[in-house]
């Protein structure tokens, strides 16, 4: 299989199904945020030594693949079998959430990300799904599980927001609140 096909030089692309878009389609802005998302998964895998941690990280990066393909897919041109999403996706998010927020101080006060390279690189990692999930909902309601989609977008934010709390703990990286200037 060769990489370049040349078919994109002239600035479109194909959705699955054959449908040619302009590459500044916001379609594909999407799924490619979504793929900028699953890199940065991909990083943030690399720096945690918790194996448990990088397990989730990996189901995370599959079930990117699985948007990214669901964000491509033009259903009026085709009609190939496609992985799904599944409520249970959430629910694995939710509790991994409430896992990591029992060992967790409360939170008083929005904090300031940093404090440790590994807590920044998972702060940058939420930011880029923030900006998948706001391109998501640009698309129209006949994206194939554009809802499911949005929900897991929401709730991966929140994970990799508990998970820079989380990780500060562990690495001892010191959590700085945000105190308004005023």
């Amino acid at each position: 299989m060769k990489v370049y096909t040349k078919k994109g030089d002239q600035g479109n692309t194909q959705l699955l199904g054959g449908s040619k878009v302009p590459k500044h389609h916001k379609r594909i802005e999407t799924y490619g945020t979504v793929d900028e998302l699953n890199a940065y998964v991909g990083l943030l895998r690399d720096v945690i030594d918790n194996e448990q941690t990088e397990q989730l990280l990996l189901n995370i990066q599959d079930r990117l693949f699985t948007m990214g393909a669901l964000l491509a897919y033009d259903d009026k041109t085709n009609k190939m079998k496609l992985p799904l999403l599944d409520e249970n996706d959430v629910i694995v998010l939710e509790d991994s959430i409430d896992k990591m927020n029992e060992h967790l101080p409360p939170m008083r006060s929005f904090v300031l990300p940093g404090g440790h390279s590994t807590v920044s690189f998972c702060h940058i990692t939420r930011c880029i799904c923030r900006r998948a999930e706001r391109l998501t909902t640009l698309l129209d309601e006949n994206v194939i599980q554009r809802a499911l989609i949005l929900k897991y977008l929401n709730r991966l934010s929140d994970y990799f927001f508990v998970l820079s709390r989380s990780l500060s703990q562990d690495l001892n990286a010191k959590e700085i609140p945000w105190v308004p200037k005023g």
